[in-house]
């Protein structure tokens, strides 16, 4: 019988152990949540564990969402976007789920989804943290809700912190029957810096 310590067999080996740590698992409950890109000392303290140890994860993570591993390749992918971690789909499925998502029995929007959107609409490109600084509440589920609905996209992340930046898309223009944003009532210059939320007075 021989006993095989080949690089290779520890490199496996070591993979699946990373693989199957509750690190591991941790790791990927907060990706599964987050709405912008996490850096690996940020998840570090998230997940309570090293950065080296956290590194090694999302590495391994990586290779085996592409299937690289001993699974097969996911229809999702932890890609680095602006210094951070976060699940994305592949392109390869955009179109399908587009489709799907165009397919849903269209609900109508809450207040809280309306007041999002329109904060988006008026001061994008705009960071989540901004908008709910706007709103004076959390907006992360209301964001999650439009981006599915497709009324608003992620348009690029900021260099220095990651930020995810959002804007509207051209099937909101489509509801609301306009030809661009131009066309949308001009209160713009009406909304303050987000510091103190909105002034009810100039909004009713």
């Amino acid at each position: 019988m021989t006993d095989d310590t080949s690089p290779a067999a520890e490199e496996t080996v070591a993979e699946e152990v990373v693989r199957d740590t509750p690190l591991a698992e941790r790791v990927e409950a907060i990706l599964l949540i987050i709405d912008e890109p996490i850096g690996l000392i940020a998840l570090a303290a998230a997940v309570g564990a090293p950065v080296p140890a956290v590194r090694q994860t999302v590495e391994t993570l990586v290779d085996d969402y592409d299937g690289n591993g001993h699974g097969p390749r996911r229809g999702f992918e932890l890609r680095e976007v602006g210094g951070g971690w976060r699940l994305y789909v592949r392109d390869d499925h955009d179109d399908l789920v587009a489709e799907f998502v165009g397919g849903q029995a269209p609900a109508r929007l809450s207040q809280a989804a309306l007041e999002t959107l329109a904060v988006i609409a008026y001061k994008q490109p705009v960071t989540r943290s901004q908008v709910a600084s706007i709103r004076a509440v959390n907006v992360d589920s209301v964001v999650r809700t439009l981006l599915a609905r497709g009324l608003i996209t992620e348009l690029f992340a900021d260099s220095e912190t990651g930020a995810i930046n959002y804007g509207t898309t051209d099937a909101l223009l489509q509801h609301l029957g306009i030809n661009s944003l131009d066309d949308l009532p001009p209160i713009s210059p009406l909304l303050d810096d987000g510091a103190d939320g909105f002034d009810e007075s100039t909004i009713r």
